[in-house]
């Protein structure tokens, strides 16, 4: 039984390593299985650089038909799970066809890389990048290794960023004014505001405000919409009374925020909306929702 088992073992053991990894910031990334793993974070056009050491089973050669490391960024869609698209590609080969007797060591570098998407783990989605090392075999299955990095791209200060101002109301009824001190936020950020009532002629339990993530996959008639509530925050607790401010002030901070999606290669969008939740004393709620920008801003240490 134990030869059996030894027989569907791979002739070889494969790892990659960054060249800098003791020193590179790592960050958690959560696998399929479940699990959490801390890997290395990368920012576009930068290096990476690394090697990969290929180790034959004791007693066993690899036969090969040639040794190649590709670096690869992909987006899987949930609803068609397994099936990756991939926006990047760039491969490495490292050896040509032959036999491997001993442990044997590749250096590679992919110079200023493009990696213009965030990396991203969603409800319906996930963009990736991973480098892939395949070793070629004939007649029976190529050996491959994975192993995954982070990309966090950076935005400076916007130029413009003006403020939010809104009015909500039933006609003779209820008339607020709402106002934000700005409409793009970095995920360190500070939400600044004020509640202006004008005008209260029904009884108001209680307000809320809410950070609501909205995440969009596919198009046409196969796109998918998920809403989650990441936060949510109580303004004011009782009935105000007209002419009544009420200031807001909501750190982002403690929230798992990721910066706005715009069509991500056509596959998905991910945006941010602040809603103001107001509730009477006959727990009708009423709502008005403002979309927000978010950004990763570079953290200087």
């Amino acid at each position: 039984m134990n030869y059996l088992v030894g027989a569907f073992k791979p002739p070889c053991n494969i790892s990659i390593s960054f060249a800098d990894g003791r020193t590179r910031k790592q960050v958690p990334l959560k696998k399929e299985n479940g699990q959490t793993v801390k890997v290395p974070l990368f920012q576009s056009q930068e290096n990476i650089v690394g090697e990969v050491v290929i180790e034959p089973t004791q007693g066993k050669k690899v036969e090969h038909t040639g040794v190649k490391i590709e670096l690869l960024g992909q987006i899987e869609m949930y609803f068609d799970r397994g099936n990756f698209y991939d926006f990047s590609s760039l491969v490495r080969e490292l050896d040509v066809p032959g036999e491997l007797y001993e442990t044997k060591t590749y250096p590679f570098e992919f110079s200023t890389v493009e990696m213009p998407y965030e990396s991203y783990n969603g409800i319906n989605v996930r963009l990736r990048y991973i480098l892939k090392v395949t070793v070629g075999r004939n007649f029976v299955s190529n050996i491959v290794e994975y192993q995954d990095f982070v990309v966090h791209n950076y935005t400076p200060l916007p130029s413009i960023n003006n403020s939010i101002k809104m009015e909500v109301g039933i006609e003779d009824c209820l008339h607020i004014e709402f106002e934000y001190s700005k409409s793009k936020y970095h995920l360190k950020d500070v939400i600044i505001g004020k509640i202006y009532f004008l005008l209260v002629r029904i009884k108001m339990k209680n307000m809320e405000l809410e950070i609501r993530r909205r995440e969009s996959t596919g198009s046409g008639p196969n796109t998918y919409v998920e809403t989650e509530t990441l936060a949510k925050f109580e303004v004011m607790d009782g009935a105000p009374v007209r002419g009544e401010s009420i200031p807001i002030r909501l750190f982002l901070s403690p929230y798992e925020l990721t910066p706005t999606y715009r069509n991500i290669n056509n596959k998905f969008s991910v945006k941010y909306f602040l809603n103001l939740v107001l509730v009477d004393d006959e727990d009708r709620r009423y709502f008005k929702q403002q979309e927000i920008t978010v950004y990763r801003l570079l953290e200087t240490s």
